[in-house]
C-alpha cells in the first residue's frame, strides 16, 4: 500500500489545494496530534467515505498544553504514523510551530480564538486556556487546508461542541462529521495517552467506562442528581484513580442539567490514573426525572 505524501509547509498545502480545486476534487481533513491508534484510523476511514482526498494533520499544539502538562513527553511518532496511514490517507501535513503560528509575541504563539463560557468549564476549568489553544490551531488548520469536510472523534465532547460552534459562528463552508468513540474490548476509550499507563494503572483506568456504563444503566429511571452520584461512586472502587469531574450536560448548551431535567444528555468524565489524565464521554438518548 502506498504511503501518504508528507507536506511540511503551508505553501506546499496551498499549491496542492489549488491543484485539487482545479480538478474539482473535495478534501477531508482529520486533525490529530499524532501517536495514531485505531481510533484515529477510524476517523480517516470515515473521511475517505466523504471526500475525494484525505489529509491528516499531525501537529502537537503547544497552545493547548498548560504549565506542568505533558507537552514535552507527548509521543511524537511521525514515521510510525505515516506508515499506519498507508492506503488510508493521501497526504500528511506535519508542520513545525513556525508554519502554524508565524506570528508570535516574544517568540511564543498566542491564542487567536477564545472559547468563551463553555470553554471555562470541565476541561477548561482543569486546564485553563486549553480550548482557546484548540480553537486557535483548528481555525489555523482550516485556513491552511481549506477542507470541505472535517472529521473528529466524540470522546472529547466539549471540544466537539466548541469546534461545531466555531464553524457555525464563523460561517465556514465545512461539513463537520463526528465519529463515535472507539474502545478496547474491555471498554477503555482509545487514547494516545494510554501508552503512559502501567499494567496496574491500565486496569484501574476502567473506572471511566464503568462509571459511564453505570450512569447509562440508570438513565431511564433516575433523575440527573442521582445519576451523578451513581457515576461518582464507581470511582470509590479504584484507589489509583483520582476523579476530576463527572457530570451530565445538556448537549445543546454544554451546561450541567438540573436534577429534574428530561431529554437527551451527555455524560462527561475526567480522571487522573497514576500521572495520566484521561477523559471519556457517553451520549444518553433521554433522561426521565
Amino acid at each position: 500500500m502506498a504511503l501518504p505524501h508528507v507536506l511540511h509547509t503551508a505553501s506546499e498545502v496551498a499549491t496542492l489545494r489549488h491543484q485539487l480545486s482545479e480538478q474539482g476534487r473535495t478534501v477531508a481533513l482529520v486533525p490529530t496530534m499524532g501517536a495514531l491508534h485505531a481510533g484515529h484510523l477510524a476517523l480517516v476511514d470515515r473521511a475517505r467515505e466523504l471526500a475525494d482526498v484525505v489529509i491528516v494533520s499531525i501537529f502537537v499544539n503547544p497552545l493547548q498544553f498548560g504549565a506542568g502538562e505533558d507537552f514535552d513527553r507527548y509521543p511524537r511518532t511521525l514515521d510510525a504514523d505515516v506508515a499506519a496511514l498507508a492506503g488510508k490517507a493521501d497526504f500528511v501535513f506535519a508542520p513545525d510551530v513556525n508554519e502554524v503560528y508565524p506570528e508570535r509575541i516574544g517568540g511564543e504563539p498566542v491564542p487567536a480564538k477564545h472559547a468563551g463560557v463553555v470553554g471555562e468549564n470541565f476541561e477548561g476549568a482543569s486546564r485553563p486556556g486549553h480550548f482557546d489553544g484548540v480553537l486557535t490551531v483548528v481555525a489555523r488548520l482550516f485556513d491552511i487546508v481549506k477542507p470541505e469536510v472535517v472529521v473528529f472523534g466524540q470522546k472529547d465532547a466539549q471540544q466537539v461542541f466548541l469546534i461545531r460552534n466555531m464553524i457555525h459562528q464563523d460561517g465556514l463552508p465545512i461539513r463537520f462529521e463526528v465519529i463515535e468513540t472507539i474502545r478496547e474490548v474491555d471498554g477503555l476509550a482509545l487514547s494516545s495517552r494510554n501508552r503512559y499507563l502501567s499494567e496496574e494503572e491500565r486496569a484501574a483506568a476502567l473506572a471511566l467506562p464503568h462509571a459511564l456504563l453505570a450512569v447509562a444503566r440508570h438513565a431511564l429511571h433516575s433523575p440527573a442528581g442521582e445519576l451523578r452520584e451513581v457515576g461518582r461512586e464507581v470511582f470509590e472502587q479504584y484507589p489509583l484513580v483520582r476523579l476530576d469531574y463527572l457530570d451530565i450536560v445538556d448537549p445543546t448548551t454544554f451546561q450541567p442539567v438540573s436534577n429534574d431535567y428530561q431529554g437527551p444528555a451527555t455524560v462527561v468524565v475526567a480522571a487522573v490514573v497514576g500521572t495520566t489524565r484521561l477523559i471519556d464521554t457517553e451520549n444518553l438518548e433521554r433522561l426521565h426525572a
